[in-house]
Formats: C-alpha cells, structure tokens, sequence
C-alpha cells in the first residue's frame, strides 16, 4: 500500500534536501516530540534562525516530515512501500535511507501515541423503537408492518413517526439517546449501514483493518 502524497505536502518536504541529514534527523524528533505535547513556535524561531530561513519553512518542513511518519504508521506500511512512497520527491537515495530510518525507529512510538489521542467512543449496548401512526395511537409493530405503513401513509397522508432509544455503555457507565425520524429515512439509514457492512467484508477493507490493528 503506497502513501499518496498532495501537492501541498510534496513542497513542504521539499525543504528537507536543503539541510544536513542531522538537521532532517532532528526534525524527525521534533516531530515526534510535537505528536505528544503539541507545535512549540519557539522551537520553529530558534531553528529557523541557525539555518538562516523563515520560521515558517522550518515549521512546513517539520509539519511535513509530521504527516509523512504519521501517516505511514497509520497505515503501516512496508519498507518497500514506504520507499516507492518516497520516490516521487525525487530525493536523494540517502536522504530516503534516512526517511525509512526515521519511519522504521518511530512507527511504534507514533502508533502508541495516535492510540492515546483516539477518543474513548460509547458502545452500543441495546436500542428499543416504537411507531407512531397517529398522535394517539402508538403501538410495536415488526419491520414488514413498517414499510407497509410507511407505503400506506404516502396515499392518506399519514405521518408516522419512528421513536427509537438507543442505549450505550462507556467506561461501565450507561446511557441512553432518544431519536425520532420518519419511516423512509430509516429504512435509507439501514440500506446505507448494510451498505457499509458489505463494504468491511471486502478484501481492500480487511485489508487495511489488518494494518492499522
């Protein structure tokens, strides 16, 4: 799996040819370092004044090389895909050793991290529902029940509604959401989740899911 790069990204990197190899493994550290406590404009200012450039070109570069490690780990991509990755920035074959060094000491370190910056979601737990057909009729009906009603409303201009509590478990701790929406959105919101469903069954999704495990 190879990394695409944008236009944006590809010139900021660009940079990095115009520095000693030490410096571009020092940008690496920052990067990392800047993962875990966030950019310090001090440290671009005071770089930027030892190389004689604008601070920020050393910030693009550093924000650069940031995306190319992060991403790689993401992903985690092989050597070899990390290297074809590299090529189309026409770099020198030591400037990309030391990019694949960069990537192969600190993918571990920035997976850890990305890990620890992934908000903590809710789970789903249990979801209760119940249609609506009239504003003083309410009563459980199943999912071909549903769709019928829902056909038999458009010719007498019914308006059911569906109620639906969904109840989700963080950290031990349960709660509950109470939606409303109408029977055909509903129905498209099913069609688009097994959709999606589908979709992780495919060998490119578990493909990636593997990766990023």
């Amino acid at each position: 799996m190879l990394l695409v790069l944008s236009d944006e990204h590809k010139e900021h990197l660009g940079f990095l040819p115009e520095v000693d190899p030490s410096v571009v493994g020092e940008f690496g550290r920052i990067a990392v370092e800047f993962l875990k406590k966030g950019s310090n404009p001090k440290i671009y200012e005071s770089a930027a004044r030892k190389l004689n450039v604008p601070s920020e070109t050393v910030q693009h570069g550093v924000e650069g090389l940031m995306y190319l490690l992060t991403e790689s780990s993401k992903l985690m991509i092989s050597e070899v895909d990390f290297q074809d990755s590299v090529l189309v920035l026409g770099f020198s074959e030591e400037l990309n050793k030391l990019l694949l060094q960069l990537y192969l000491e600190n993918r571990k370190e920035i997976r850890r991290i990305l890990g620890e910056l992934a908000p903590s979601l809710p789970q789903y737990h249990n979801l209760e529902w119940r249609l609506d057909v009239q504003k003083r009729e309410s009563r459980k009906i199943n999912a071909e029940q549903m769709v019928q009603l829902a056909s038999r409303a458009l010719r007498h201009q019914v308006k059911p509604t569906v109620t639906l509590k969904l109840h989700l478990e963080s950290g031990g701790t349960q709660s509950a959401r109470v939606l409303q929406t109408d029977p055909a959105t509903l129905l498209h919101l099913i069609q688009e989740l097994e959709r999606a469903l589908a979709e992780v069954k495919t060998n490119h999704c578990r493909r990636i899911l593997r990766n990023i495990k």
